[in-house]
């Protein structure tokens, strides 16, 4: 029987000038969500779940999440328990604060550590990687232990220890040194990698999270 679009979780994908925008709409749709792509924060509180992506410079991001008036309904939906979703730099401004070139531009908060260049002379880290979940991860349950997802960046959350200090699990990956590669806390998951670019991986680990999100919630 064919699922009624009624019964799929309505999740927003946020548009505040960054972020892969159309292939995350055409992933989440793939991986069973109704899924609108807006900069209205209205529909972005009253989703079921949301998404926020991201490209390019950390301040870059965070100027643009300030611009909309984002960052509350963001931190709201994580506060009430609703679930969010981080992808890439999306993932990188619910730190506390990125570290460019010299110049530290703070950061959602919502986490704890900071994002900061990776410790590696090949940059960016670009293309296929393994990745290493901690036992009881939602996000890559069924997942084979050798599964490969797509990155590309320079800059990570190098301390896994101060998130698993705080709660979290925490995903870490190897390029030159390790790095935090996807972190699950509470209502809040967020990927360094692309799941949206990741094939029948990434498409996994989409329906994972979206199990996580209750309908009309």
């Amino acid at each position: 029987m064919t699922e009624r679009v009624a019964d799929r979780r309505r999740v927003v994908v946020l548009d505040y000038g960054s972020g892969n925008l159309r292939s995350a709409e055409r992933a989440l749709a793939a991986a069973g969500a109704d899924v609108r792509v807006t900069d209205d924060l209205t529909a972005a509180a009253d989703a079921d779940g949301l998404v926020v992506p991201g490209v390019g410079a950390f301040a870059a991001c965070m100027a643009g999440i300030e611009a909309l008036g984002a960052g509350p309904v963001i931190a709201e939906r994580v506060a009430a328990g609703r679930p969010v979703l981080g992808i890439c730099v999306g993932m990188q401004i619910l730190f506390e604060s990125g570290d460019e070139h010299g110049v530290v531009t703070k950061g959602l908060g919502l986490l704890p550590g900071s994002v900061t260049r990776l410790a590696a002379a090949r940059l960016p880290h670009m293309g296929w990687n393994t990745v290493h979940p901690p036992v009881g991860s939602v996000l890559f349950a069924g997942l084979p232990a050798d599964s490969r997802f797509y990155f590309v960046h320079s800059y990570a959350v190098g301390d896994a220890a101060v998130l698993a200090a705080a709660g979290a699990r925490v995903t870490t990956a190897h390029h030159e040194s390790d790095f935090v590669a996807a972190v699950e806390r509470g209502p809040l998951s967020a990927a360094q990698f692309h799941p949206e670019k990741s094939a029948d991986t990434g498409a996994a680990l989409l329906r994972n999270w979206l199990a996580t999100v209750p309908a009309g919630g």
